[in-house]
């Protein structure tokens, strides 16, 4: 998805930086170069560091509709641009815009606790101990998988099928598929199950078997939640995060590239 681009003279940037030392002094020649606003006073957040920094600001963004534009300032940098000091304005002005949606994890604890988390990569389930996990996994009510018995299993938004589910051997999927991957970690029965491609409005429900004998931890993109007894996963389309990507090298783009990376 696109929107109309910022003209340069109407920018309020703000500079945002993970902690890595090569990020501060880049944002530190950049704010002395361009300026910059408080991020509730900005128009577009210029955000330096790797992909986890970029997830951290969105989820820090969450509420305000401003939009992203990261510059790789980490190792990967899948969801960032290309980090060049010169025109910023012009390549902000220019550049493409991708309306993400998260995903809305409910985990229920052993201790009947209930927490909730929002996820802009995956939720994964992950054994906490040496013995397997063995997971049900329910969709819209109905139960497609009794007794899954694995190291994990994860569900991830579109932005996210090339991050830690291509690593599982999951499919990629490109932003405008309304799909969201389903991959199980590791899987030791079925042996020859490989996961599922899901409807972005589906429900899914993960119920932890043995759940005292073989604890299972939730994570939505950094936050975990520890010996749990149910994960609910679904898109909250009510939420929404804006990342800006150069022309030549859109998110889309990267993502279909991704499918044909060797």
């Amino acid at each position: 998805m696109t929107q109309a681009p910022l003209p340069a003279v109407a920018q309020r940037l703000s500079f945002l930086a993970s902690s890595a030392p090569i990020a501060q002094a880049a944002r530190a020649r950049l704010v002395e170069r361009y300026g910059d606003v408080p991020s509730d006073d900005a128009n577009v957040v210029v955000c330096l560091g790797g992909d986890g920094f970029m997830l951290e600001t969105l989820h820090a963004l969450l509420g305000r509709p401003v939009p992203v534009y990261g510059m790789n300032c980490g190792s990967v940098g899948f969801l960032m641009n290309a980090f060049v000091e010169d025109d910023l304005p012009g390549r902000v002005a220019r550049a493409q815009a991708a309306v993400l949606h998260p995903l809305r994890m409910v985990a229920v604890t052993q201790t009947g606790s209930v927490e909730e988390a929002l996820a802009f990569n995956e939720v994964s389930l992950l054994r906490q101990l040496r013995q397997a996990a063995k997971i049900r996994i329910s969709v819209d009510g109905r139960v497609r998988l009794s007794e899954l018995i694995c190291d994990g299993v994860l569900i991830s938004t579109p932005a996210g099928s090339t991050a830690y589910n291509l690593s599982a051997h999951g499919p990629i999927v490109p932003l405008s598929a309304n799909l969201l991957p389903l991959t199980p970690i590791s899987a030791f029965r079925p042996r020859r199950w490989r996961g599922a491609l899901l409807q972005s409005g589906a429900d899914v429900l993960f119920e932890v078997l043995e759940a005292e004998k073989r604890p299972v931890a939730a994570v939505a993109d950094f936050t975990e939640v520890r010996n749990v007894a149910s994960v609910a996963v679904s898109e909250d389309r009510s939420i929404s995060a804006t990342v800006l990507s150069d022309p030549d090298q859109g998110l889309s783009e990267r993502i279909v590239a991704e499918q044909f990376t060797v």
